[in-house]
């Protein structure tokens, strides 16, 4: 017996002390709580943190959970959140005379609505076909205010996106985005200054110049089920989805738990 329970242990990878000490605790149920808290855990897939956890399950359930019960719940459950990897995809610069960059007006300053935060990234789809997304984000809001997907990485992709939301702008904005091709070439330079907007750029290679939008990028990988996607169609019903969900729906820790939406009626702005 005792061989076989230090055999166990060893397969468990835990002292034979800590099962004794485990097997002599009084069984005690669930609580409420630690189950709300450990479906909701599981139904973001694993990919959420105690914050988020937190407003979600207020909104849910209509009243208040203590960060420290989120986290001690995560603790004792051993529910450890997932952390998406880093992108390997990076729009490459072509220096020319086709191609120029601005400067940084915004240095990490987004708490400007009129600052709007723009960038492209890829995804993989079923079979590995790959997928380009476009957003643009209100930066004090955190709103998606444009958003669109292709099968190609034209510069259409970021033009006509943009465009559209020009037209329809009421004020005058600061464009932000990294140096990478669609935004250094003369094609949206030039829809930049005929809008009569402004542009900025990041400093080459540095992501936390644009962090807002790279934050929306990691959190729609995570969140959203693209792999599964056998369209590029597909993905773009289930990306317009997830916008929506976004900025309805989704609360943000640094919007003082308000979703985008919120946020931005409670700042009266128009787009």
């Amino acid at each position: 017996m005792k061989l076989e329970l230090k055999h166990l242990c060893f397969l468990a990878k835990v002292s034979r002390s800590g099962y004794y000490d485990w097997s002599g605790r009084p069984f005690r149920k669930m609580s409420l709580d630690e189950k709300a808290v450990v479906k909701l855990f599981r139904l973001k897939k694993e990919k959420v943190g105690y914050r988020t956890i937190k407003m979600l399950f207020e909104r849910k359930f209509k009243r208040r959970i203590n960060v420290k019960k989120v986290r001690r719940i995560k603790r004792d459950f051993k529910l450890v959140t997932r952390i998406r990897r880093k992108s390997k995809f990076r729009m490459i610069n072509i220096e020319g005379q086709e191609h120029k960059a601005v400067p940084n007006l915004v240095n990490r300053n987004f708490e400007d609505s009129n600052l709007i935060l723009v960038d492209i990234t890829e995804m993989k789809i079923m079979g590995g076909q790959k997928s380009y997304i476009f957003a643009m984000k209100n930066a004090l809001t955190r709103e998606i205010v444009g958003h669109a997907v292709s099968a190609n990485p034209s510069v259409k992709l970021v033009t006509e996106t943009v465009e559209t939301f020009l037209k329809a702008a009421t004020t005058r904005y600061v464009i932000h985005s990294d140096q990478g091709v669609h935004f250094t070439c003369g094609d949206y330079r030039n829809l930049i200054r005929k809008a009569d907007a402004i542009q900025s750029m990041s400093r080459k290679g540095n992501c936390l110049d644009n962090a807002p939008i790279e934050s929306f990028f990691g959190h729609m990988k995570d969140e959203v089920d693209y792999k599964s996607c056998r369209s590029v169609n597909e993905l773009r019903r289930k990306l317009n989805s997830y916008v929506e969900y976004y900025n309805y729906e989704r609360p943000q820790w640094g919007l003082e738990r308000k979703t985008p939406a919120e946020a931005r009626v409670q700042l009266s702005l128009v787009y």
